[in-house]
């Protein structure tokens, strides 16, 4: 017979168990639980008890305190850190925390300054010293090319700090996304070209040209083309571009959930499009499209030789 783990009962009356068993909630969830996770786990346990009980591992330097929209959060400190952050002064110890609250987006020393207080000599020094220690670092911000975030040492950053794959030291690598548009686009047109020689009905044609985003993505990085790794987002976005220039179309439908590729039960798919018949010579002139073609006549208020968009069209 299999055995049957039962979970041991907290002592409430013994404060250090009841101080060990938070701690094993902020393991389980690494980001932080709330009073609430406290009393649903131990629901006997008296308010004022889980109060000195939290108090007294604030003090002893073993949890964080958070604030998010739901209130506040207990969250277990890091060891590491906290060992590297012995010795350190109060203001050290406040700057560091601000840091560690703004994530892997990091944050401009001119909001630490703001929410710490302090003099910006002081956060100045106090940077360089906790970038010495390698408990922080400054990352450039695609946003502003001349300002710097601050962030933990050990964190990725996000990706409206760096740009992402289209960024490289903050210049966006216009070259690479056309390479990858090409390439995307040649996929989609070499898809389409087989569904077309398999000369099955039309509608069959049509189903088999699309292709996922997922399909598009393997087949970039068997290309390896890309010096950076790309994600389904990456090329999703340069699918979009490709939509928008009108030389791919997207659909949706429903998938089975776990299926590659697929989110909350839909899947898009894309397919390459080609112009059937291309514009007359007429229609791309900015006539061909007037909504006032005809009141327009040499003498009157519109006209050819005073018509703004002829111009525009003539100098492009």
């Amino acid at each position: 017979m299999a055995e049957v783990k039962v979970k041991k009962e907290t002592n409430l009356s013994d404060p250090v168990e009841v101080e060990n068993r938070i701690k094993e909630l902020c393991q389980q969830f690494p980001h932080g639980i709330t009073d609430q996770v406290i009393q649903n786990d131990m629901p006997h346990l008296e308010p004022q008890q889980r109060a000195m009980a939290i108090n007294k591992l604030l003090s002893l330097g073993q949890l964080d305190l958070l604030r998010n929209s739901a209130g506040l959060l207990y969250r277990l400190k890091d060891s590491q850190s906290t060992s590297k952050m012995k010795g350190s002064d109060n203001q050290e110890k406040l700057v560091y925390q601000i840091i560690e609250d703004a994530g892997n987006k990091g944050i401009w020393s001119r909001d630490i300054r703001f929410k710490s207080n302090l003099p910006l000599t002081e956060i100045n020094k106090i940077l360089k010293n906790l970038e010495s220690k390698k408990l922080i670092k400054a990352v450039k911000s695609v946003a502003a090319s001349k300002k710097k975030v601050y962030m933990l040492y050990n964190l990725q950053p996000d990706r409206s700090v760096t740009g992402g794959a289209w960024y490289s030291d903050q210049d966006f690598e216009s070259e690479f996304v056309e390479v990858l548009n090409q390439q995307c686009f040649k996929f989609l047109q070499s898809k389409a070209e087989a569904a077309r020689d398999s000369k099955q009905s039309p509608m069959v044609q049509r189903n088999s040209s699309f292709a996922t985003s997922h399909e598009v993505w393997k087949y970039i990085c068997e290309l390896g083309i890309s010096k950076v790794d790309l994600s389904m987002d990456d090329i999703e976005t340069i699918l979009n571009t490709l939509i928008y220039d009108g030389k791919v179309e997207m659909t949706v439908i429903a998938a089975k959930e776990g299926t590659v590729g697929s989110v909350d039960g839909q899947m898009k798919l894309y397919r390459g499009v080609n112009t059937i018949i291309q514009p007359t010579g007429l229609v791309k002139t900015p006539c061909g499209l007037c909504p006032v073609f005809d009141d327009c006549h040499e003498g009157g208020e519109i006209s050819p030789s005073n018509c703004i968009y002829m111009s525009e069209w003539l100098d492009f």
